[in-house]
């Protein structure tokens, strides 16, 4: 497990250096993509999911994502399969995503350092690392986040079921996850961000509570577990439902 513990931690480390990198060239001032909009954040995050597959996806299937993980050992719990992700796997799995997306969020302060001087906005700064939702309402930014997050899981579920979802990704090749992230992010992305990933989130958020960032504001934690909760919820009831309506027909 040490091999898929370092692969989730590279590939989700290069996940958020290029996906919260993507959204730090956006907003952050004076940087030369700066207010090139949704399309380009929405077009960089694709293609940073499409990276760290490639680079995860041999050695560990490429989660990425606690709420993958999560849904994949749920799915082995249901239909096993030779080489499913088990629940004894799933600590590994988390640790590596977490660190990973951690790690990667330091070096985005790293390589945009001289710009965080230079940007006045403190929401910014913190939207960088972090979502937050254009409208402020639990109960619809948590829906938003299943909802979201449920789209990602099962669709990657149908992506592999020729060869059975709990293999996880690198079966699926990358481009296929990094276009189905496009559209998420096109299509459902307005209200909360769309995290849509426990580590993408709230490894960030705690890098830009402890990295000494000029002129920031609070880390917004009343609103921290939406990103967590949801996105958790959507993978589980993907699973679910994926294993209701489908497995039962390719047995």
């Amino acid at each position: 497990m040490v091999e898929k513990f370092l692969a989730e931690v590279l590939g989700t480390g290069a996940l958020i250096l290029l996906g919260d990198g993507v959204v730090a060239g956006v907003l952050l001032a004076k940087s030369k993509a700066q207010n090139s909009g949704w399309i380009v954040i929405t077009a960089g995050w694709a293609f940073a999911v499409f990276v760290g597959v490639i680079i995860a996806g041999p050695v560990s299937g490429a989660h990425l994502n606690p709420a993958v993980t999560i849904a994949l050992a749920i799915q082995n719990s249901i239909t096993p399969v030779e080489g499913g992700v088990t629940w004894d796997q799933v600590p590994f799995y988390l640790a590596g995503e977490f660190l990973g997306a951690f790690l990667g969020a330091i070096l985005v302060y790293l390589h945009y350092r001289p710009h965080w001087e230079e940007t006045e906005s403190a929401d910014l700064k913190l939207a960088v690392y972090c979502t937050a939702p254009a409208i402020r309402n639990t109960l619809w930014n948590v829906v938003s986040e299943v909802i979201g997050t449920f789209v990602l899981v099962f669709t990657i579920f149908a992506f592999a079921n020729n060869k059975g979802p709990v293999e996880g990704l690198a079966s699926l090749g990358a481009l296929p996850v990094a276009f189905l992230v496009l559209v998420i992010g096109l299509s459902l992305g307005g209200t909360t961000g769309y995290a849509i990933n426990p580590a993408r989130d709230l490894s960030p958020r705690v890098a830009h509570f402890l990295l000494p960032i000029p002129g920031k504001r609070d880390s917004d934690w009343g609103y921290s577990w939406i990103p967590v909760v949801g996105p958790l919820v959507g993978g589980a009831l993907a699973a679910l439902v994926y294993n209701l309506t489908f497995t039962q027909f390719m047995l």
